[in-house]
């Protein structure tokens, strides 16, 4: 499949995608030449038009306006978002661990797929409480932990 990642979609991402996901072909838009600054809802014809089967993006909110909708709707591509509301190293380790864990499965649906598909991968929680179990063990001891130390 011939993969479009929008400019919202960081470059490193981009580089760790092509090192995992050898059978596509992955393009960042800024890579194209007059691509950058696109509207979505010129961009989506556009990509159709230049043969790109799928839009990676995590811009959550092109499924809100209507003529956004409409260009995604009759370009044909398939359309992958992603959550990316974070900021920084954290924001770039859920961007990467969402989309590496989610998209070879995306890709290998779209694959079969009869029609044009919306796929929202499912983001990971970088919360503390959420992404690692912190024990004090003079406190809640691990089974067979010693007493005394």
């Amino acid at each position: 499949m011939r993969l479009l990642l929008d400019e919202n979609v960081p470059k490193p991402l981009h580089r760790i995608l092509t090192t995992f996901l050898l059978n596509h072909e992955i393009v960042h838009l800024l890579e194209l030449d007059g691509w950058s600054g696109t509207r979505d809802e010129s961009l989506y014809p556009l990509a159709a038009a230049d043969g790109f089967d799928v839009i990676l993006t995590n811009d959550g909110r092109q499924m809100q306006r209507p003529r956004e909708v409409a260009a995604i709707a009759a370009s044909g591509i398939h359309r992958i978002e992603y959550p990316h509301k974070h900021p920084g190293l954290v924001g770039m380790g859920v961007a990467v661990a969402t989309v590496s864990a989610g998209l070879p499965g995306a890709l290998a649906l779209l694959e079969e797929s009869d029609g044009q598909r919306l796929i929202t991968l499912r983001g990971v929680d970088p919360t503390t409480a959420s992404r690692m179990r912190f024990v004090d063990p003079a406190k809640t001891p691990p089974k067979f932990w010693p007493s005394i130390l």
